[in-house]
């Protein structure tokens, strides 16, 4: 059965969501995230991936507060990203609360330092995220482009022991137009291994069975759930 993440994109402290993150194009969706996410736990939902929009574009964590309350006030199993690019920083999404670090940017420029931290955490405590654009990587919050394939990108990190990544095709991602299938289904064909979360366009029940079909071991959904596209109660088949 495939794993259900519901995304919690902070901005100022609020629930937003952007469209092929675009900050220009931010939409609030709630004033209060610990609100969305009880709502999330309550049909038993037990996984939330937590993004701090601001410490991605600053570089540096910066809406820790709503992680401490969310993992205080709730027993939800939440991995936080966004600006996690040093040892302090690491430290503090782990002291605030979160039960996963999620990272990016810092695989790409500095992998040395990315890779200590799996050999120190686990790999299960980190997970990775491959943004992707033409199937070429994009990092700093999707403002830049880089020349490295993705395939390249996941062969190096699954060889240096990482377990689980979460990939996003930028081109679809708060567009709610599906998800890119082709592209995962390659990933999925060539390493057999990965644990592969589906992440960006997802808007329909439809889009996670067809994720679910070719291999992905999670899904990571946002914008389909507040727009209404897809509803909480039809999730309850996926959760256990």
């Amino acid at each position: 059965m495939i794993s259900i993440i519901p995304a919690i994109d902070i901005i100022e402290g609020k629930c937003v969501r952007l469209s092929q993150g675009d900050y220009a194009q931010k939409k609030i969706y709630n004033e209060n995230p610990l609100e969305v996410a009880q709502q999330f736990e309550d049909i038993g939902i037990t996984r939330l991936h937590l993004v701090d929009l601001d410490g991605a574009k600053q570089g540096k964590i910066v809406n820790w507060k709503v992680l401490e309350k969310i993992a205080a006030q709730t027993q939800l199993v939440i991995d936080f990203g966004g600006g996690v690019k040093t040892e302090e920083a690491i430290e503090m999404v782990f002291n605030s609360g979160a039960s996963i670090a999620t990272v990016g940017s810092i695989a790409v420029k500095t992998p040395e330092l990315f890779f200590s931290w799996i050999q120190k955490y686990g790999a299960e405590k980190i997970l990775l995220g491959a943004d992707v654009k033409n199937e070429k990587i994009a990092i700093s919050g999707w403002l830049e482009q880089t020349e490295i394939s993705v395939f390249d990108f996941i062969k190096e990190n699954l060889d240096k022991g990482v377990s689980t990544i979460f990939c996003t095709d930028i081109s679809k991602d708060g567009l709610l137009q599906g998800t890119s299938v082709d592209l995962y289904e390659k990933i999925v064909d060539q390493f057999p291994k990965v644990n592969l979360i589906a992440s960006g366009g997802v808007s329909s029940m439809k889009d996670i069975e067809e994720v679910e079909k070719i291999g992905c071991t999670g899904v990571i959904i946002g914008k389909a759930i507040y727009e209404g596209k897809i509803k909480l109660a039809d999730l309850k088949k996926y959760v256990d």
